[in-house]
This record gives C-alpha cells, sequence and structure tokens, in this order.
C-alpha cells in the first residue's frame, strides 16, 4: 500500500475517473483523488456538482466509464471487489430514510454488525456501546419512523459507525440537525480515528471537522495542495 510523504498509509486513489448518467452530461470527467488515513477531506461544490456521484463511486455504487478506483491497495472492478469495500468504508446517504429500514433503532444498528458474521450477543453489545457513544443511550427499542429528522441522522451514523469501518464517507451529514445536534455531530466527529470525506455546503461545519479541501466543479476536483 502506498504512503503519503509523511508515512501516512493510502487508503482510496481515484485516477481519470469519469462517470455520466447523460452521455451528453458528464458528471466526472478524469478525477483524480487520494485519501490517506488521518485525512477529512471536505468536499465542496455547486449543486448537481456530482458530490453525491464521487462517493457512490468510491463504494461502487457506480460504476465510472474510464479511470480506475483504488481501495485499500487494490485496484476495484467487480461487485465482489466493492463488497469488501463497503466493509471498509461506511457510506451516510444524504437522507437518513434511505439508510433506515428496520422497525427498531437497535435493528438497524445491528444489521451491518450481523450481516459481517457476529453473533447476536456481539451484535447487541456492538449497538449498546454505538448509541452510547452518540449520545442514544436507551434508544435501541424506539420506532426508527418516529424519530426526529436529527434522531435518524444520528441512527442512520451509528449504524455506518456498528460496522466498525476503516473510511467514512459521509454526505451532508449536517442535513435536517438542529443547532445542538450539530454541535454534538462535531464532536462525534472529531471523536473518531477514521479517515474521512465529507460532503457538505455547510462551510462553517467543514471548518470545524476537515483537515484538507477540495473542489468538484465541471467534473474536475480542486486540491489547494497536492492530492
Amino acid at each position: 500500500m502506498r504512503q503519503s510523504a509523511s508515512g501516512s498509509p493510502e487508503l482510496l486513489r481515484l485516477s481519470g475517473v469519469s462517470f455520466a448518467y447523460d452521455r451528453e452530461r458528464p458528471v466526472l470527467r478524469g478525477a483524480d483523488f487520494v485519501l490517506h488515513a488521518g485525512e477529512r477531506v471536505a468536499v465542496t461544490g455547486p449543486n448537481g456538482a456530482g458530490k453525491t456521484t464521487l462517493l457512490h463511486v468510491m463504494v461502487g455504487l457506480v460504476k465510472p466509464s474510464a479511470g480506475t478506483m483504488e481501495a485499500f491497495g487494490k485496484i476495484r472492478t467487480s461487485e465482489g471487489d466493492f463488497s469488501e469495500v463497503r466493509c471498509r468504508a461506511g457510506l451516510l446517504f444524504q437522507d437518513a430514510d434511505d439508510q433506515l429500514f428496520c422497525p427498531t433503532v437497535a435493528e438497524d444498528v445491528a444489521f451491518g454488525p450481523l450481516n459481517l458474521g457476529k453473533s447476536r450477543a456481539e451484535a447487541r453489545e456492538i449497538t449498546r456501546r454505538t448509541l452510547a457513544r452518540i449520545g442514544l443511550h436507551g434508544f435501541e427499542d424506539r420506532i426508527t419512523y418516529k424519530l426526529s429528522g436529527g434522531q435518524k441522522r444520528l441512527v442512520a451514523l451509528a449504524a455506518v459507525l456498528a460496522m466498525e469501518p476503516e473510511i467514512l464517507l459521509l454526505d451532508e451529514p449536517t442535513a435536517a440537525l438542529d443547532a445542538e445536534t450539530e454541535t454534538r455531530l462535531v464532536d462525534i466527529l472529531n471523536s473518531l480515528p477514521q479517515a474521512m470525506v465529507i460532503v457538505s455546503h455547510d462551510r462553517a461545519f467543514l471548518a470545524k471537522v476537515a483537515n484538507r479541501w477540495v473542489r468538484l466543479e465541471g467534473g474536475t476536483l480542486f486540491c489547494p495542495v497536492t492530492c
């Protein structure tokens, strides 16, 4: 696995990645991007620039028409390749309702660990510990669809964290959050060891959590420092 100049392992690399939903209107045009361990990269850009698509390319939800996607030292092309990536890179969707589908909070958070082969007892303990970490102790039996938007957002994050990923890919993580819950989210993210790619229009939030910024515009990623 390649390393940065400071010796941090390289986790993700996109090289010359292009993608279009409509052939006449490319979303990504030869995009290059690298994520190293310890980095928290803010991805900014106008609406419709392709920021969400960029995250989906990273976990294989969409397939580039050109270029390569490398994760954890291996070029990834097949669905089997990306099954492993999705266990190691957790994606927080822009809309929590797209991520939460079980009747109760505990079932939603335990779903990932159970699919990773954990026993029910292990999954229960992971769920309890993860919810406590993000300030939702005692929410295990709450009905998911009855939660507020901010609570759903935190439960969706808990479902991602329960899988203990090495990378967090966060798509507009402050959506539907009030000021108090956003402050809690900042504290949670700053306490975590994972590398992160954070898509957001909230520049004040990004300033509190990111240590590198890139901008996606016209299908190209612009980096203020070498990527």
